[in-house]
């Protein structure tokens, strides 16, 4: 017989991850707001509307993304709290490899990276190296939840989707972390290319300024800009003169001409949004999206 208490309002509980978005739909950015357009778009949008709350009253105790998987605890209307996991397969290291090159090979891709920020083409560029960046069937996604209910996904499953679309907006590489690539990695590999391309030399960690005697550590070195912190030697600061006349210079010699952004066909489709749900909603847009891409190549 079936315990009606698994169906009851949920316990409340004290510091739990709670949605910032009080009302209306979740996610700021497009990245975030795009992961849901997805998920929408395979036909979850009532099961995935029934987690809001969750997401939203704090239930989700907690939320660990790694390489192809997210872990969540997700309290419910029973004493233990339920364990939810969604597992996306990561990119292989060759694949990675290969996007890297295409990330660095474009100035734009580098420089907004770098800067902490994804690119509305970044979409582009990773479904153009056999990579999509969000999943394209929903059987791409492990859903799993130890709760009796057996809709897929469960109010627990989709609570920890708004709460995932969130994690993604607080930090864009907690996505291509999820894809297999953490923000050091990528980066450093990013900068690597960058120098191999340009032909500057990479930048090295900054030295942990020398201590005096007593523990204290050296003004000169201190107050020293970390570029020139290589250059000091025997606490021995640069002139100020020597080096006043490269303070506006490029820390990476600048391409001849401009670098040219390579777009995609559904560019058009990320200005407008998604249109009203009379007409389709985001369902529509990822129909139109696929179509774009698919007459796409023929344009070209």
């Amino acid at each position: 017989m079936t315990d009606f208490a698994d169906y009851g309002r949920p316990r409340r509980v004290d510091g739990g991850l709670r949605a910032r978005s009080a009302r209306g739909a979740i996610g700021r950015s497009w990245w975030s707001r795009r992961f849901l357009e997805v998920l929408e778009s395979f036909a979850l949008g009532t099961r995935l509307t029934r987690g809001r709350s969750y997401a939203r009253a704090g239930q989700v105790l907690t939320l660990d993304i790694t390489p192809g998987r997210v872990d969540a605890v997700v309290q419910g209307s029973r004493p233990q709290p339920y364990q939810v996991s969604i597992a996306l397969k990561p990119f292989p290291a060759a694949l990675w490899s290969r996007i890297e090159d295409d990330l660095a090979g474009q100035a734009f891709f580098s420089a907004r990276l770098l800067a902490g920020d994804l690119p509305d083409e970044l979409e582009e560029l990773f479904a153009a190296a056999g990579a999509p960046l969000f999943p394209a069937a929903v059987d791409e996604l492990t859903q799993r939840c130890n709760c009796p209910d057996f809709a897929v996904p469960c109010k627990h499953l989709a609570a920890t989707f708004y709460l995932l679309a969130e994690a993604f907006d607080a930090d864009p590489f907690e996505l291509l972390h999820w894809r297999g690539r953490s923000r050091a990695e990528l980066l450093d590999e990013l900068r690597a290319r960058r120098a191999a391309t340009t032909g500057a030399t990479p930048p090295t960690p900054p030295v942990d300024p020398p201590s005096g005697p007593d523990g204290a550590v050296s003004t000169v070195e201190a107050v020293a800009p970390i570029g020139a912190a290589r250059a000091l030697a025997g606490l021995t600061a640069t002139p100020l003169a020597d080096t006043a006349d490269r303070f506006w210079s490029a820390p990476v010699p600048l391409p001849d001409r401009p670098p040219r952004l390579v777009t995609g066909t559904d560019l058009l489709l990320r200005q407008l949004g998604a249109p009203a749900p009379a007409i389709g909603g985001p369902g529509l847009l990822e129909r139109l999206r696929r179509a774009y891409r698919a007459f796409g190549p023929a344009d070209r």
